[in-house]
């Protein structure tokens, strides 16, 4: 069990922790292509192609390895060497580039979310810890965060133990005294307990924990379940 008396601050993930991040990928990539089929029709033929796209990606995931940590870098180079091979202007990518991001900002919270976030952030300091590109402002909840840490904004993404230190300090506390929450069992869980963090890995889905015997400190069905651990919470 998690021990609330220790706890000063929250990291959390973002993306399958406080929103199902597929669809909300799957309404970017639709509305990429469409913003390609009005501006640049050739390479939004090429882009139709899934298995051309997918290659297009792993090919510029090898080529930038020391990028790996920063989605946004990795989308707006793909769509560049679409553009280059199908023969339409370079210069569109940035403003594609930007109408899937802002789709990718539109997202469907989870029913707990917002009761927890608000719970917590009149309590501690909390603070966003993703790999993902999602921006908490644009998505409309930064009022609940005391700061953020991205990969991209890093340069290390999670397991990496540098990213949860980053967090602690942002929320200005060791990380002895930091409760991570996330879905990723990997990421999340293994990381955040070799930084020295109390874990709560939100398994929404009932996978088994496949990571050896260094477990989490507590596994949630949903955030409901982990702020009932505060006896003053109320759903």
């Amino acid at each position: 069990m998690i021990d609330i008396t220790q706890i000063r601050a929250i990291t959390l993930d973002l993306d399958d922790t406080l929103w199902p991040v597929w669809p909300t990928i799957g309404r970017a990539e639709t509305a990429l292509q469409a913003w390609l089929a009005a501006h640049a029709p050739r390479t939004a033929v090429l882009s139709a192609d899934a298995e051309l796209k997918k290659a297009i990606r792993v090919e510029i995931n090898a080529r930038h390895l020391d990028r790996a940590h920063d989605l946004s870098f990795l989308r707006l180079q793909s769509i560049r060497a679409l553009l280059l091979q199908a023969g339409d202007p370079e210069h569109l990518a940035e403003p594609a580039f930007e109408v899937f991001f802002a789709e990718r900002q539109r997202v469907d919270l989870f029913d707990d979310a917002l009761p927890a976030l608000a719970f917590w952030s009149q309590r501690m300091p909390v603070v966003a810890l993703s790999n993902g590109n999602a921006d908490v402002h644009r998505v409309g909840i930064g009022q609940h965060f005391h700061a953020s840490v991205s990969a991209q904004s890093l340069g290390v993404a999670k397991p990496d133990v540098r990213i949860f230190e980053a967090g602690a300090a942002a929320a200005g506390v060791q990380p002895h005294e930091v409760l991570h929450i996330g879905d990723d069992a990997h990421a999340d869980g293994v990381g955040a307990l070799a930084a020295g963090m109390q874990v709560a890995w939100l398994n929404r889905e009932g996978h088994d924990w496949t990571h050896g015997d260094t477990r989490p400190h507590l596994t949630v069905r949903d955030l409901h379940q982990l702020c009932a651990c505060w006896p003053e919470y109320k759903p």
